[in-house]
């Protein structure tokens, strides 16, 4: 049976095994990467830590096997992580020198904690709330991203969020059908702000 819950303190290790199961454009980034906890140091920690009561959790017999996790007001969280939570990753981890074109996954995303990919402010005034959501492959197609995505929109209108936007890689095809069936809609940036890699998607609630 699986059941949607809160995420607690000892789920986090698991967070950050689905947030490298699922880093490389919805596939699994293991053979990419040296440190397996770089992905989940961006995607998913740093919200089960700082607020944990917008951080949702999919579980069954086997443990938790996806989660979707956000902010409601992006701008404030942002502010937020540069206070409390990158301060200590770049004290542990080496700011990437040289070329860029050169780094290897491990560089880029340490080079994320050091400079963040932050999303086009130009989105927060319609869409001031954003999401990150992950699903181990036994966890897709059974309707558990959509009862994750259901409950973390439930609790943002109770709220009064009045939009929500996210990011989604352009070779993640299956996660573009997704957000695109559930009312998710491309989002048209100014010239210089759009993205080669990112798909950018809102929704008004």
């Amino acid at each position: 049976m699986v059941s949607i819950r809160t995420v607690r303190p000892e789920d986090i290790d698991q967070l950050y095994a689905i947030s490298l199961a699922t880093g490389d454009a919805g596939k699994d980034a293991a053979p990419l990467h040296r440190d397996g906890r770089l992905i989940g140091h961006i995607y998913s920690a740093p919200y089960a830590r700082l607020h944990p009561e917008l951080v949702f959790v999919a579980e069954d017999d086997e443990g938790v096997f996806g989660y979707i996790s956000g902010a409601f007001d992006t701008a404030a969280f942002e502010e937020r992580l540069e206070r409390e939570w990158w301060p200590h990753l770049r004290q542990i981890y080496a700011d990437p020198q040289g070329d860029p074109a050169l780094w290897d996954a491990d560089q880029k995303r340490i080079s994320a904690i050091f400079r963040p990919k932050e999303a086009p402010a130009v989105l927060f005034g319609q869409f001031p709330a954003h999401i990150h959501m992950n699903l181990l492959p036994r966890a897709q197609g059974r309707g558990i991203g959509s009862a994750l995505l259901d409950r973390w929109i439930e609790n943002a209108r109770a709220n009064g969020v009045r939009g929500i936007h996210l990011g989604a890689n352009v070779g993640n095809h299956r996660g573009i059908r997704f957000w695109s069936s559930r009312g998710f809609v491309p989002v048209e940036l100014p010239p210089g702000l759009a993205s080669e890699t990112t798909v950018w998607f809102g929704q008004s609630l």
